[in-house]
């Protein structure tokens, strides 16, 4: 009998780290000059924002999940990442994830190509963030897609989107955010937008953008942008080590919708044991069983019913 022919992925490619002299802490207040950490940061992310692998679906995901769990806490709601990512993904298609889920999926949506085509930001985004496409909405969204032409300063521009977004329609500061990560993407002609920012803003700066406090708020992207960046960038070389293990094991998989289980858990956050194209719940929780002992593969919730599987 002739083997069946194996689909595996090239493994990623790495990136060193954000060095030292160029990290803020990740506690109390920055020192020095916001623009040169958040370029030193970005000069470091740039190639993995650019890179097509796979593996980078899967990472702006997590950073999505990053970026809404800081958001439901400036909301005062109680969802965390582990909430969000049951919501998610355990509501039956067609379900409604509810609001904190739905807000998750308009940051996913933030980390695909098609976020920095401004001509689709005034039919998307109004019904991604359930806003009434009224004309302060567009008139704001026709204003910050000017932001994404121009030189200069990247993050500044990204920091004056948000800002005069947010003094046209203070109601709607998680798009806001949304809209200052896809302008710097445009600026830095990345291939899709990387979530960054909301998961790197503090207290102080969130007011200074409710105040509308320019400097403020500019120098606070700045350093927001410092810290997450370099955050982001560790956690595309943790997911990387993880997808090597993950291409390593897979040789020693049997099922039939192996390869393309591994194709889905190295560009998708999480993932059920569900019914595949050739195999049954059953089988597809024993693959993941598998995959875990084998160290390819995390449980990521810790329970022991509805369970999801990822890197």
């Amino acid at each position: 009998m002739t083997s069946r022919a194996r689909i595996v992925l090239d493994p990623p490619s790495s990136y060193p780290p954000v060095p030292g002299w160029a990290r803020l802490p990740a506690t109390g207040e920055a020192l020095g000059d916001a623009g040169y950490f958040a370029g030193a940061a970005f000069a470091a992310l740039h190639p993995v924002a650019r890179d097509e692998h796979p593996l980078g679906s899967l990472w702006r995901q997590r950073l999505a999940l990053a970026c809404t769990a800081a958001l439901t806490r400036q909301q005062g709601r109680p969802e965390g990442e582990a909430a969000l990512r049951d919501h998610w993904y355990l509501t039956p298609v067609g379900g409604d994830p509810g609001p904190a889920g739905r807000l998750l999926g308009a940051f996913r949506a933030l980390g695909e190509p098609r976020a920095v085509r401004r001509e689709e930001w005034e039919t998307r985004l109004p019904k991604l963030f359930e806003l009434a496409a009224d004309p302060s909405l567009i008139m704001a969204l026709e204003t910050a897609a000017d932001h994404v032409r121009g030189p200069g300063d990247a993050v500044r521009a990204a920091g004056e989107a948000a800002l005069e977004f947010t003094r046209c329609r203070p109601d709607a500061r998680p798009l806001a955010v949304w809209l200052a990560d896809a302008v710097l993407a445009g600026r830095l002609g990345w291939l899709a937008p990387v979530p960054l920012l909301s998961s790197a803003l503090r207290s102080h700066d969130w007011r200074a953008l409710r105040e509308g406090r320019t400097e403020a708020w500019i120098d606070g992207c700045h350093f927001a942008y410092a810290r997450s960046a370099a955050a982001a960038l560790d956690l595309y070389a943790d997911l990387s080590r993880r997808t090597v293990r993950l291409l390593t094991t897979a040789p020693q998989l049997r099922g039939k919708d192996a390869d393309t289980m591994v194709a889905i858990l190295i560009s998708e956050d999480a993932q059920p044991a569900k019914t595949g194209r050739t195999t049954s719940d059953r089988s597809s929780r024993r693959l993941f069983d598998r995959l875990v002992t084998l160290g390819g593969a995390r449980e990521l919730t810790g329970r022991s019913t509805f369970r999801l599987y990822g890197l």
